[in-house]
């Protein structure tokens, strides 16, 4: 099955064949675009674009970008740069008094990820950024920003708020509050699974272990793991002569 997988690719993007198939999706991703004439185009393109990272390739067409056909997009403030990629399933949605989400060029947002913006709440994700599948982006009652070529790995959240948990009242009662908006500067690294929570701050080139829940400001450059998250090194420390 590998073998028959890699002999389609190759037809794909090799020869005349793949000269014809550049060449249809090229034509189709001109049209591409949020209406539903734009969304018929993007989904002719995909017929012969491979699914996954290959689909990459068609957010480079056009300075639209790709928008996968079946992602849900449910907001009237979103931002696009220039040849931003949004994957299957993603959903864009924005609740009663939701902010504005802003994506910049070049951002990737993988598949089955959800962004909702809700009161007091926006969404920021700067140039070069890559968010892979299934991570969550819920901004109530302050902003979110992640800077630029910042490396997201899946399964993360980030949440701007949280709930009261005063004891006159239910869960589902408590008002929404926040210690703040939640930043993450450029070329920060975080593994599957870390969670970001209200009033966190990580500095630039900061590196977030897998599995870690981030409660405090991480300075730049460090390398911070676990529940809560520490810093355990520096990268500036680390030593060189491993690096290949």
């Amino acid at each position: 099955m590998e073998l028959l997988i890699n002999k389609q690719s190759k037809w794909h993007f090799w020869g005349i064949q793949g000269i014809l198939t550049r060449s249809w999706m090229w034509f189709w991703m001109r049209f591409s675009g949020q209406s539903f004439l734009g969304r018929v185009s993007t989904f002719l393109a995909t017929w012969c674009a491979p699914p996954y990272y290959e689909r990459r390739r068609l957010a480079s067409y056009h300075r639209r970008g790709y928008i996968a056909p079946n992602a849900t997009i449910y907001h009237r403030d979103l931002q696009l740069g220039n040849h931003i990629f949004i994957g299957d399933r993603v959903l864009i949605y924005q609740d009663k008094k939701g902010g504005k989400v802003k994506l910049n060029d070049r951002v990737h947002l993988y598949g089955d990820l959800c962004i909702q913006t809700g009161e007091e709440g926006s969404l920021t994700i700067g140039a070069d950024s890559h968010i892979q599948p299934r991570c969550q982006f819920s901004a109530y009652k302050a902003p979110i920003q992640i800077g630029c070529s910042v490396q997201i790995g899946s399964n993360c959240a980030f949440y701007s708020y949280n709930h009261g948990i005063a004891p006159d009242k239910l869960i589902k009662e408590q008002p929404l509050i926040t210690k703040g908006g939640i930043t993450i500067e450029d070329d920060v690294w975080l593994g599957y699974g870390v969670i970001v929570l209200d009033g966190v701050h990580i500095g630039k080139g900061a590196v977030i272990g897998a599995g870690s829940v981030v409660t405090h400001s991480i300075p730049e450059n460090a390398i911070a793991v676990g529940v809560p998250a520490r810093v355990v090194k520096m990268r500036h420390s680390l030593d060189l002569a491993l690096v290949p």
